[in-house]
């Protein structure tokens, strides 16, 4: 690094203090590229890291967090999608340059962002309420540019970033902005709805995760019955003051993102950590305490820690039938058609994610049956030939719900504590001194 040559040794040593290093290492590991991480500790830099990671669609099949008093040091095994270590030196070089600059204040003016309006929805679910929800958006002449949705357990969360579709700029006329909110809580029945206009990141990646996460926690979807229910445990560890967290579910992508989210959101510190994947399960267990330095100290909350990080396991593990379309769609017109389609054949929607790429939207959608079951092959089909085969495609393979086994995934699970003791000295040793993977 070349430092500026009005800065003295002093102000050098605060920036490296305060700023995490990051070493990428490709010779010590033959399956995995390892992400080192560390830093001086502060709020949320493990959740940064692996945001980092996980907006790159990389996955993390094992990790060691540990913190020595004020320092904080972690390893991330990382690959990509294809299970392949990293090589691409770009990939390589944003991972440094991130989660080095992670904290720091940008410029919003310096973003390069597009200025859009942003919509938050949170309500009760029900069969056809997309549907419904992007019909009053093209009434009302507002086009969708992302969008993200989750149901969970009779609920629905939604990000929607829009723009006027005549301007290209974002909705700021009060008129219009006040019917939308009008006509929006009119369809989302008992919904809360925000709008907001900003050059900000539209409803894409861990930061849209984030939020939906936030909004389904606000709304109290844990204390709800229903959804699966992923093996937590929580623990307290008297004698060094921690509580520990255990989870053990099926593996699948952006699992260690949201416990830690969910984690960092109720204002839980994690001291040390050891993540594992074997097979098809995920095997977590974290040192938490309170950002005041306690351990969780009573049964009502230790339950409550268990509710949400399964509440947050489960609202991403989709399900239903994938469906596809990606055609290029001024207006978005044959967005409010699909989904109408979906609407008009007794499909329900369970998530959705809506993104464009270069010049060509691409939308996802899981759907079942209104009841939730598995939707008919004979309407899937019915509906594909309307919309037609060469927009709207089904892909078979999809994220199994939390608690589901492959076929021939018949190992058995350890329980307990795994690490509980051991942890912290393996930590350290593997956070210096990593030779294999095993």
């Amino acid at each position: 690094m070349e430092w500026p040559k009005s800065l003295d040794e002093y102000e050098k040593l605060v920036i490296r203090m305060n700023n995490p290093r990051v070493v990428i290492d490709n010779a010590d590991c033959a399956t995995a590229t390892l992400v080192k991480v560390d830093s001086a500790r502060k709020d949320g830099i493990l959740l940064e890291a692996v945001q980092v990671l996980t907006d790159l669609d990389l996955s993390i099949r094992k990790a060691y967090i540990s913190s020595d008093g004020r320092w904080f040091m972690d390893v991330f095994h990382v690959t990509d999608r294809h299970g392949q270590k990293l090589t691409d030196e770009s990939v390589i070089s944003y991972i440094e340059r991130s989660i080095s600059s992670a904290g720091d204040e940008a410029d919003p003016g310096s973003c390069g962002l597009e200025a859009l309006t942003n919509l938050e929805l949170v309500g009760t679910d029900r069969p056809g309420l997309l549907s419904e929800v992007i019909a009053v958006l093209t009434d009302l002449r507002c086009s969708v540019v992302e969008a993200k949705l989750w149901t969970h357990k009779g609920r629905i969360a939604a990000l929607i970033s829009v723009k006027d579709e005549d301007s290209g700029t974002p909705v700021e006329d009060s008129d219009k902005i006040r019917r939308i909110e009008a006509r929006l809580r009119n369809v989302v029945r008992g919904a809360t709805t925000a709008l907001s206009s900003s050059s900000t990141e539209a409803a894409g990646g861990t930061r849209a995760d984030r939020r939906l996460h936030q909004m389904m926690f606000a709304d109290r979807d844990y204390e709800l019955r229903g959804g699966g229910q992923p093996s937590v445990s929580v623990q307290n560890w008297a004698e060094r003051g921690y509580s520990i967290v255990n989870v053990q579910c099926s593996d699948r992508p952006k699992l260690l993102f949201d416990v830690v989210c969910t984690l960092t959101d109720m204002k839980y510190v994690v001291f040390h950590g050891t993540i594992d994947t074997i097979g098809d399960r995920a095997y977590q267990e974290f040192y938490i305490r309170h950002s005041d330095g306690s351990p969780i100290s009573s049964e009502a909350e230790r339950q409550r820690v268990i509710q949400c990080l399964q509440a947050a396991i489960d609202r991403r593990a989709s399900e239903g039938l994938r469906l596809e379309l990606c055609v290029a769609d001024p207006g978005r017109r044959l967005l409010a058609e699909a989904t109408r389609t979906f609407r008009e054949n007794g499909l329900s929607v369970t998530s959705a994610e809506m993104s464009t790429k270069g010049e060509i939207p691409v939308n996802v959608f899981y759907v079942t049956d209104a009841g939730g079951h598995p939707a008919d092959r004979k309407t899937i089909e019915d509906v594909i030939k309307r919309i037609g085969a060469g927009s709207l495609k089904a892909c078979e393979d999809r994220p199994l719900r939390t608690g589901q086994k492959r076929p021939g995934s018949d190992r058995d699970e350890p329980s307990g504590l795994l690490y509980l003791g051991n942890l912290v000295k393996r930590n350290l040793y593997n956070l210096g001194l990593i030779r294999s993977c095993s």
